[in-house]
C-alpha cells in the first residue's frame, strides 16, 4: 500500500493490518461539512422552487429565466460537492467554502437594505456564513484540512 492511503485525512484509511479502520474527524469539522449540507439543500429547494416557477408562470424572459435555473443549479452541484469533500477533509475545499460564504454575506448585507429589503432572509443566510467562516480558521479544521 502506498503512504497516501495510510496518510491521516484520507477517506477508507487502512491502517497497519490491512484493514479499513474508521476516520477520526475533528467535531468542528463535521459540524462544517454539516453547515455545506444546509447550504446545497437550501440551493437544491432553490432550483426545485425556480423550475416549478418555469413551468406554471410565464416569465418575462425565457432566457434569462433558464439562465438563473442553470446557475442555481451549479451552485447546488458545487455546493454539495464541497459539503462531501469537505467531510472527507479535503485541502481545497477551505478556499471553495470560503469563497461561497463571502458571496452569501455579500447577499445578505443586499437583504439588509434597499427598497425591498427582506431582513429575515439576510438573517439566515449571514448567520451560517459567519458561523462557516468562523469554523475555517478553527485550528482543528485546518489540522484537519492541512496539505501534508
Amino acid at each position: 500500500m502506498s503512504d497516501e492511503t495510510n496518510s491521516p485525512g484520507t477517506s477508507g484509511e487502512y491502517g497497519v493490518t490491512g484493514r479499513r479502520e474508521p476516520v477520526r474527524r475533528p467535531a468542528l469539522l463535521v459540524l462544517l461539512a454539516v453547515i455545506m449540507g444546509a447550504e446545497a439543500l437550501v440551493m437544491i429547494g432553490v432550483v426545485v422552487w425556480l423550475l416549478l416557477e418555469l413551468l406554471t408562470t410565464r416569465p418575462t424572459s425565457y432566457v434569462t429565466a433558464l439562465a438563473i435555473l442553470v446557475l442555481a443549479a451549479v451552485a447546488a452541484l458545487f455546493l454539495s460537492f464541497v459539503a462531501i469533500h469537505t467531510l472527507r477533509a479535503r485541502p481545497w475545499t477551505r478556499a471553495a467554502t470560503l469563497t461561497w460564504q463571502l458571496l452569501q454575506v455579500v447577499i445578505a448585507i443586499g437583504c439588509f437594505q434597499g427598497l425591498v429589503a427582506t431582513p429575515t432572509i439576510g438573517w439566515y443566510l449571514l448567520v451560517p456564513a459567519v458561523l462557516a467562516m468562523l469554523l475555517l480558521f478553527t485550528p482543528s479544521v485546518v489540522a484537519a484540512t492541512r496539505r501534508e
